[in-house]
């Protein structure tokens, strides 16, 4: 009985610090993260957007000015050898949305990054997998690259 106690307590531990994640941004955290205004109008920003998306390799998919919305992906990476030796296809790419509004004379460009997983076997299983990323570093770098990019076409 004292075995049975003891194995209990140990998965419990266990399965408790499998379940332990590390901390997580509030949803008006995440989006100060992904949001952005500028003064410039939504004709200029825009092409901005979408113009960045292609210099960081991505494929727009969707791009319909009316609405603002932008939708885009990078290229797939798929591992081989998974499946030669498992018969197991691991596929992974990133896919990005920006929306982008005028408000008044502010233009406001919201990003949004995920990170799509996607694993089939050659039995028909298949899975899917979305990360959200939430690395500020990720949304700095594209901001930063749509302001020179306003600031280029706004010049002209």
């Amino acid at each position: 009985m004292k075995l049975y106690k003891l194995i209990s307590v140990v998965m419990v531990i266990f399965l408790s610090a499998c379940a332990t994640q590390g901390p997580t941004m509030t949803p008006l955290e995440i989006q100060s993260m992904q949001t952005r205004e500028y003064e410039q109008d939504k004709d200029i920003v825009f092409p901005s957007v979408m113009s960045v998306f292609q210099d960081l390799g991505y494929t727009v998919s969707t791009a319909s000015k009316d609405t603002g919305l932008i939708t885009a992906s990078s290229a797939s990476n798929s591992s081989a050898a998974s499946k030669f030796w498992l018969g197991v296809t691991d596929v992974s790419q990133t896919k990005a949305t920006a929306f982008i509004e005028e408000i008044g004379v502010i233009t406001k460009v919201r990003l949004s990054f995920v990170n799509t997983s996607k694993r089939s076997s050659a039995y028909g299983q298949s899975d899917q997998q979305d990360t959200p990323v939430l690395d500020t570093g990720a949304y700095q770098n594209a901001f930063e690259r749509i302001e020179n990019a306003i600031f280029i076409r706004s010049s002209n």
